[in-house]
C-alpha cells in the first residue's frame, strides 16, 4: 500500500477549507500511522506556474509543516490535476506490485478527483478515508456539498470508502 498525499501545500491547506480542523487532524493522523507502520508515503505538489503563488520557489508551494516529508519519502511535482500527469510518478506507480493506493489531500473536485479516476483506470484499488479530502466553496456548491457529492456519489463505484479508524487499521496489516 502507498499513502498518496496530494497538494497539501501552504497556499491550499488553509482555514477556508470545508471542515478544516477535522480534515487536518485526519491528514496528520494518517501520515503518522503510515510512517509508524512502514507504509510508504508519497507526496505530490501542484505547480500552477510562475506568478500564481503556487509555483516552485513560492512559500505557498511548500508542503505544510505538519506533514513535511521525511528523508527518503518521494515528492513529485505536477502541472495538471492528475498526479499521473507526472511521467516519473506514473512510471513509479506502474512498477508497484501492491496495487492498494490510499489517497488524501486537496482539492476534492480537482486533483483528488482526477487522480482517483486515473488510478482506478490503471487498476489500482483506491482507498479513500472519511474526512481525508477537502475543498473550498465555489460558485455552484458549498465545500461541504462538493466533498459529499464526490465521496458519496461520484466515486461510489470505484473507491473503497473507509472510516479513519479503518484506514489506520489497514496500515497496520
Amino acid at each position: 500500500m502507498i499513502l498518496l498525499v496530494i497538494d497539501m501545500q501552504k497556499a491550499l491547506a488553509v482555514e477556508d477549507l470545508y471542515a478544516y480542523d477535522a480534515f487536518m487532524d485526519s491528514a496528520v493522523r494518517l501520515v503518522g500511522a503510515a510512517r509508524k507502520n512502514g507504509v510508504e508515503v508519497v507526496f505530490v505538489q501542484h505547480d500552477a506556474g510562475s506568478g500564481s503563488g503556487l509555483s516552485a520557489g513560492d512559500e505557498g508551494f511548500e508542503i505544510i509543516d505538519a506533514l513535511r516529508p521525511e528523508a527518503g519519502e518521494k515528492v513529485y511535482v505536477k502541472h495538471i490535476n492528475s498526479c499521473f500527469g507526472n511521467k516519473d510518478f506514473k512510471a513509479y506507480m506502474e512498477r508497484q506490485e501492491d496495487k492498494r493506493l490510499m489517497i488524501i489531500g486537496l482539492q476534492t473536485n480537482y486533483c483528488i478527483d482526477a487522480t482517483v479516476k486515473s488510478a482506478f483506470e490503471r487498476g489500482f484499488d483506491v482507498i479513500i478515508p472519511e474526512g481525508s479530502n477537502s475543498t473550498f466553496d465555489n460558485d455552484y456548491m458549498s465545500g461541504e456539498t462538493t466533498v459529499r457529492y464526490y465521496n458519496e456519489d461520484v466515486w461510489e463505484e470505484i473507491v473503497d470508502s473507509v472510516t479513519l479508524e479503518e484506514a489506520i487499521e489497514m496500515m497496520g496489516r
